[in-house]
């Protein structure tokens, strides 16, 4: 199925939303399943809504998550440009086509006039549509006589070009994910095609580059469904309806409470990213945290994604991108809304980071470590994390989990030290810095072998000692294994720390 292309076509006018990247992933799974092609569209026809830096951050959206376009902007591609901005020219001669053939008409009515009317329409407690049930009684071509009409034209008095819907029809179509669907023409309006600034609306920019690019599916959401029966008309009156592609809408992602559409600003809400990425915004308010600087990876988070709404039949979670696109397919999406849980997403994030390696996770947080300004060697911090991988939910918590690895412990368990530590037994203590400076070579399963051999010269307990090693090593009874932190924190530090926590204790014992 190498003839499969499908779009990825939002547009720039801010931040992407998460729902975004999941028609992307929906569509990428798609095309390297069938050996398609993967493509972006920036649908920028609305300039009004455009915003600097948008585009450029959709793009490292994609790029972060891997899941690249083969043809867009920059991009190139036989079926270019790939901006529809740059393609306005070849847009006014379709809409020219569907005035000719009668299936669209000139529309004068002003902004304030619409208006007007709408709110005439609101005081009756009544909807206003420009439809077939009351074109006839406004101001356009099918109401006007030829040369007024003309006259209007040849003096550049502003107007748009509406799609004239049919009276009494049924336009059915079939989606792949809900199947057959029928709308009744009268629940249509009569669409803008081309704005009053030359500028094609989405539905005529979007059927004329479908159709000149050869897209065989329109994978989009749910919120586009109502908008496809004046698509399939589009298609039906340009003729073009043989190579009408296969539409699929895709549920809703709900709240994570299940009722209602998860809104940009659910994530400040709730306390979670709903963005693949950080985005500034003009205001605070429009301001937002992503899933790459709330520490996710950027695998975890196609995982994640790919269950909101999809299923494999199975019961396997966890999928590569390659495994993902073998697995997909359009007939295992379902029609309900998908309820966003956070909860799964921390668990994905988890298991792939347990499922790196300690190099690979080093690779990942040097950033986050050079912004802390800590100097480190590439070998101790993949001992780090290889350590720590278990007890971390995102990559920034290496560095606050595990501070201590970095930097000398900022407060210790004083709970656990008013338990455990007894002054008396400070000579013995200052004999096991001793025993494990002597451990060689200075490894983990030296330094445990030597603390046991003193704990059993002294008739210790593991509870009389390693709580003591903990708190004093870290400052708090969480963590990996003391013989491990011991190993890659170094003799000459190990040493440093458990003497000064000694002094510690016993400032606490004596305050009790």
């Amino acid at each position: 199925m190498s003839s499969v292309r499908v779009r990825f076509a939002p547009s720039p006018t801010g931040a992407l939303h998460i729902g975004g990247v999941r028609t992307a992933l929906y569509n990428y799974l798609l095309a390297k399943k069938t050996g398609g092609t993967f493509i972006l569209r920036i649908e920028d026809t609305d300039q009004t809504r455009y915003v600097p830096g948008a585009e450029d951050y959709i793009k490292e959206s994609l790029q972060w998550l891997g899941i690249e376009p083969v043809e867009g902007p920059e991009i190139g591609g036989e079926f270019g440009p790939y901006r529809q901005s740059e393609r306005k020219a070849m847009y006014g001669q379709f809409a020219q086509q569907l005035i000719d053939s009668g299936n669209a008409y000139y529309a004068f009515d002003t902004p304030e006039e619409l208006s007007a009317l709408r709110a005439s329409y609101e005081d009756r407690k009544e909807i206003f549509k420009y439809d077939n049930s009351t074109r006839d009684q406004l101001k356009n071509s099918l109401t006007l006589p030829p040369e007024a009409v003309q006259r209007r034209l040849d003096s550049g008095e502003p107007y748009t070009i509406r799609l004239k819907i049919p009276k009494d029809e049924n336009v059915t179509f079939n989606d792949l994910i809900r199947g057959e669907v029928t709308f009744q023409s009268n629940e249509l309006d009569d669409k803008i095609m081309l704005k009053g600034d030359g500028m094609p609306t989405y539905h005529l920019a979007n059927i004329v580059d479908d159709h000149f690019m050869k897209i065989s599916h329109v994978i989009r959401g749910e919120e586009w469904l109502s908008s496809t029966p004046h698509h399939v008309y589009l298609y039906r009156f340009l003729g073009w309806e043989e190579t009408m592609p296969a539409f699929a809408h895709l549920p809703l992602i709900l709240k994570p409470t299940g009722k209602g559409k998860l809104g940009k600003r659910d994530g400040a809400k709730f306390g979670f990213p709903v963005f693949p990425l950080s985005w500034e915004g003009a205001t605070p308010e429009d301001s937002f945290e992503g899933f790459r600087e709330f520490g996710f990876d950027p695998a975890a988070v196609l995982n994640f994604l790919a269950f909101l709404g999809w299923n494999p039949g199975t019961e396997q979670e966890i999928f590569s991108l390659d495994e993902l696109s073998e697995a997909f397919s359009l007939d295992r999406i379902g029609k309900s809304g998908a309820k966003f849980d956070y909860e799964k997403a921390k668990w994905f994030n988890q298991q792939y980071l347990m499922a790196k390696s300690g190099a690979e996770l080093a690779k990942a947080i040097k950033p986050l470590v050079d912004d802390k300004g800590y100097t480190v060697s590439d070998g101790y911090l993949a001992k780090v994390c290889e350590m720590m991988k278990e007890r971390v939910l995102f990559l920034p918590d290496f560095l606050e989990t595990g501070y201590y690895f970095f930097e000398p412990v900022k407060a210790y368990d004083e709970k656990t030290i008013r338990k455990r530590w007894k002054p008396e037994r400070q000579a013995q203590f200052d004999e096991l810095v001793e025993v494990i400076n002597k451990a060689t070579p200075f490894e983990a399963t030296v330094i445990e072998t030597a603390v046991k051999g003193f704990m059993e010269k002294h008739s210790f307990g593991f509870g009389d000692v390693l709580p003591i090693l903990r708190i004093a090593l870290s400052g708090t009874m969480k963590g990996p294994s003391v013989f491990e932190m011991i190993e890659v924190l170094g003799q000459a530090s190990t040493t440093d720390r458990l003497k000064k926590a000694y002094v510690f204790f016993n400032e606490v014992k004596q305050a009790t």
